[in-house]
């Protein structure tokens, strides 16, 4: 399983050093649900980000968190009430509505999402959502039932598709008790989306797909083949990604990283379910970059129970695990696509065949071992595509990372300009 997003990890790991929300104004919308207590949180860290936060509260989040509370953290008196005859005679709800650069609703309810969806404006945060041309981004947040529920669903394309942003939600253990995707998204990572949102960066506007990490390949119930991969690598390379800008989606297989703020996690543990999360999100995507390690092999049958020692020799049968990045590479339409190339010896040779023969655009190369590559933290990387090439010094992966992301939006951007 992947590790839970540590907090801290977002503020301290410079992905977005540099990137700030000073001079965004966002009002924070607050509605009924367990997940209110996280709006605490969150308005201290959009101001800490810069950001000048105004919050509005509905009637039932008032009964999870004061509104005392968030005036003492926004800086300023919170709305909850549509017709308040102390700012009405200056039309508040709509000056409100025109100050907000974007309105980030943070828990967003499935109550509050149905009447969004339908149009409803009953309360003041409703009716704001409605007035306001300002971007809108929901955080749904509800037990995983209500989430899965047809209802839900249907309001929630319903909405995409007059571009509200969802943002979540995540899958884990709920107040409830019960565990499934209806989890609000941590505070760090609502504000790493604000962040990224308003970057203006090499990839702004590219979907990207990444794949990381090793997979596993089951022998029996407690076996299983795999190789030394850490998703160290892929890993890196989806932040720089979206540190670039791009809206990124990483396939990871098991790993003991921490998902990168801000970046879409799906993940796998086979060859077989890493190839369909690919070819269910690769028609969607502009690049896709294949850093993960996939098994060339599984065998051929899972023994259903426990294999018991006995003979002196054991043999197995294997056969081959599914070409993800082939597949990839050769579909209709297909993405900017860039293979990794992990080898011990002869590296350009190795790297310009599989180059040619998967029909890629780049392919990133290195030689493992010597403390490079697999179970490290530094890497080298040599770039090569079909009329050139490019070499990336010895450095930590997350240094190497982004400097593959210059060259692979500088390479894509060529490409489609031609």
């Amino acid at each position: 399983m992947v590790a839970p997003l540590d907090g801290q990890r977002y503020w301290e790991s410079g992905l977005f050093s540099g990137l700030t929300l000073s001079g965004r104004r966002v009002l924070v919308g607050v509605s009924g649900g367990i997940a209110a207590y996280k709006s605490a949180e969150l308005v201290r860290r959009l101001r800490q980000a810069g950001a000048e936060v105004r919050v509005v509260m509905t009637t039932g989040a008032q009964a999870f968190i004061t509104p005392l509370t968030m005036q003492a953290l926004s800086g300023h008196p919170v709305h909850s009430e549509l017709l308040d005859s102390r700012v009405e005679a200056a039309m508040g709800h709509i000056e409100l509505a025109r100050w907000a650069d974007a309105i980030l609703v943070a828990p967003a309810s499935a109550n509050l999402m149905a009447r969004l969806a339908h149009g409803l404006a009953d309360d003041l945060l409703t009716t704001l959502c409605l007035a306001s041309e300002a971007p809108l981004f929901l955080a749904p947040a509800m037990n995983r039932v209500m989430w899965m529920h047809p209802a839900t669903q249907a309001n929630s394309e319903l909405l995409r598709q007059r571009s509200v942003r969802l943002l979540g939600p995540a899958a884990g253990e709920q107040a409830c008790g019960e565990v499934g995707a209806g989890r609000m998204l941590e505070p760090d990572e609502l504000v790493a989306e604000l962040l990224r949102y308003w970057q203006q960066g090499p990839l702004s506007g590219v979907s990207l797909l990444v794949t990381a990490g090793p997979t596993r390949e089951p022998i029996d119930p407690v076996r299983y083949i795999s190789n030394r991969s850490s998703g160290k690598m892929g890993y890196a390379v989806a932040e720089a990604a979206l540190r670039a800008g791009a809206t990124v989606t990483l396939v990871s297989g098991p790993t003991a990283l921490p998902r990168p703020p801000g970046v879409a996690l799906v993940a796998v543990e086979s060859a077989a379910e890493m190839a369909v999360a690919v070819q269910a999100r690769i028609s969607q995507c502009d690049i896709f970059i294949a850093v993960a390690a996939v098994a060339d092999y599984r065998p051929s049958v899972v023994v259903p129970q426990k294999m018991k020692k006995s003979a002196p020799e054991l043999s197995l049968a294997l056969e081959r695990t599914e070409d993800i990045l082939a597949m990839a590479a050769g579909g209709t339409d297909a993405p900017f696509c860039v293979g990794f190339a992990a080898e011990t010896e002869d590296l350009e040779g190795y790297a310009r065949d599989k180059l040619a023969r998967k029909g890629l655009d780049m392919i990133a190369a290195n030689l493992v071992g010597q403390g490079v590559g697999f179970e490290s933290d530094v890497n080298c990387l040599t770039l090569f595509w079909a009329d050139g090439q490019y070499e990336i010094k010895r450095a930590t992966k997350a240094v190497v990372a982004r400097e593959l992301i210059e060259i692979i939006a500088e390479r894509y951007h060529a490409k489609n300009s031609g």
